[in-house]
């Protein structure tokens, strides 16, 4: 997924000049509960809502092929530092194999060939974040995990029109800040309802 980093402005409907959009606020000590702690979640995205009054969520970034991506921080269970992944035959190439994480298998796919972007070999800021969608847990690999931002529902905006049919319907939407581009990922889409299947069978 491939996106043009250009700043846009937008002139409001009656011409006074470009909508107010409230910045992401990022934190680096709320990404630090996660690194390699294991994280039980019982708030609920109503929760979420609840604790930001002005309508924000918080999501945790990351990084692939130099641009950045957000996910939900309820679906965030840990981060991990790279670990020895067992390759498991016949599986589709998105999927690297499986770890063993204190006794649970877990299988880990890769990040890049799911959004269909060139790969490239793991390095020491690479990271398997483990997400939990519809009480089911795997792996994704990124570049780099960077930090929690907290994103004003006004900030972001719809998913472009880039990318073919597959990619963009993991696209949740977009929004800029003086950093640039981060692109929203939905992860109960990642994956369909025969891959999550297949998954569960590995």
């Amino acid at each position: 997924i491939a996106i043009e980093r250009t700043r846009r402005t937008r002139a409001s409907e009656d011409g006074s000049g470009a909508r107010d959009r409230a910045p992401p606020v990022t934190s680096k000590h709320a990404l630090a509960s996660f690194n390699n702690e294991p994280r039980t979640n019982t708030m609920t995205a109503s929760d979420s809502r609840a604790s930001h009054p002005s309508g924000s969520s918080s999501y945790v970034t990351f990084s692939l092929a130099d641009e950045t991506y957000a996910i939900d921080v309820l679906q965030v269970q840990e981060v991990l530092k790279l670990t020895e992944i067992a390759p498991v035959p016949g599986v589709p190439d998105y999927i690297l194999g499986i770890i063993n994480l204190r006794g649970d298998v877990v299988t880990v796919i890769d990040a890049r060939r799911r959004l269909s972007l060139p790969g490239r070999e793991p390095d020491e800021p690479s990271r398997i974040v483990n997400i939990d969608v519809d009480h089911q847990h795997i792996g994704i690999l990124v570049d780099s995990v960077a930090e929690v931002v907290q994103i004003p529902a006004s900030a972001i905006d719809p998913a472009p029109a880039v990318g073919n049919d597959q990619t963009s319907r993991f696209i949740l939407g977009v929004t800029s800040s003086n950093d640039g581009l981060t692109i929203l990922i939905d992860l109960n889409k990642l994956l369909s309802d025969d891959e999550w299947a297949s998954l569960r069978e590995l």
